[in-house]
């Protein structure tokens, strides 16, 4: 399967735009924001777990990156309620459920081959720092090797510079609305950026909380292999 799998073009969906579709598994389904390979896939995507759903014990070779959108999912090494921050790195093994239900954020195969660090972060808990600029807070999640993510918090009307993305930007926005000279984007949107893309992003009254990923595209992934 290819699905926005050029990843020169620029791709945004909206929450309208959602089509989710089952599983394998029951109980659980998808999604699909962009892919590259079937059951075994470098693959982006909204995954949603009905109360009770829950996956066998599996292995990602290739790593699987998790941000907790709402609910709380979990596994044998712990409950990760919305908000939580989790990478397990390419060979790591477990089996996921959600005694009540959640929805959360997935990336597959998407690990350098050298990025073999489990990570576990709690944002509720975790104080945000400054930004660039003035109305601008700033949460980092992640680094390895040129490769950032972070939550991001834009007070209102905030309004940053001109600046182009060597490495490409990927962003869910997890509340308000989120803008540049291309359009707006509401909760909910997720918009990926290729490598050198440019823009002037801003908020207006209601400000945004957004999650971001950098320097990703054109990076040596192991899904790059697929």
């Amino acid at each position: 399967m290819h699905l926005n799998s050029d990843f020169s073009q620029r791709v945004v969906i909206r929450p309208e735009e959602y089509g989710f579709v089952p599983s394998p598994l029951s109980g659980v389904s998808r999604m699909m924001l962009d892919r590259v390979g079937d059951e075994v896939a470098r693959a982006t995507s909204i995954v949603r777990y009905e109360p009770g759903a829950g996956y066998s014990g599996h292995v990602h070779e290739g790593g699987e990156e998790i941000f907790v959108l709402s609910g709380t999912f979990s596994d044998e090494h712990g409950d990760y309620p919305a908000g939580s921050y989790l990478r397990n790195p390419p060979g790591s093994a477990h089996t996921p459920y959600s005694a009540d239900g959640c929805t959360i954020l997935v990336k597959l195969w998407q690990f350098a081959s050298t990025d073999a660090e489990f990570v576990e972060v709690s944002t509720r808990d975790m104080r945000f720092v400054p930004g660039l600029v003035e109305g601008l807070s700033v949460l980092p999640l992640h680094e390895h090797d040129g490769v950032n993510t972070a939550l991001v918090r834009w007070a209102p009307n905030t309004q940053f510079t001109p600046h182009t993305h060597p490495g490409g930007e990927e962003i869910l926005v997890l509340e308000g609305c989120f803008y540049d000279e291309h359009g707006e984007y509401p909760k909910g949107t997720w918009i990926r950026s290729p490598r050198y893309s440019q823009h002037t992003p801003f908020t207006r009254d209601e400000g945004a909380l957004i999650y971001v990923k950098v320097g990703h595209l054109g990076a040596n992934l192991l899904g790059d292999n697929l």
